[in-house]
């Protein structure tokens, strides 16, 4: 009764391996992200083809350089 330690004829429990714990701790972290990622979305597919494209057209830009000499022009009326 109140005792903190286990009695002598009773063994600790089995501590689990070190690669054990942390695999089960990255999956935990993984499915914690995926939940807060998806958080409040409804069509959470629809949202990554979005970003995706998203990206896609940024790196284009990046990729394309400086516009060429002139752009746009502004006309006084």
């Amino acid at each position: 009764m109140g005792l903190c330690f286990p009695c002598p004829g009773e063994s600790a429990p089995p501590t689990p391996d070190l690669e054990e714990k942390r695999a089960k701790l990255a999956e935990a972290a993984e499915r914690r992200q995926k939940e807060a990622a998806s958080r409040g979305i409804l069509d959470v597919q629809s949202v990554q083809e979005k970003r995706k494209k998203k990206e896609k057209i940024e790196k284009q830009i990046a990729t394309s350089g400086p516009p060429p000499e002139g752009g746009l022009k502004f006309h006084k009326a």
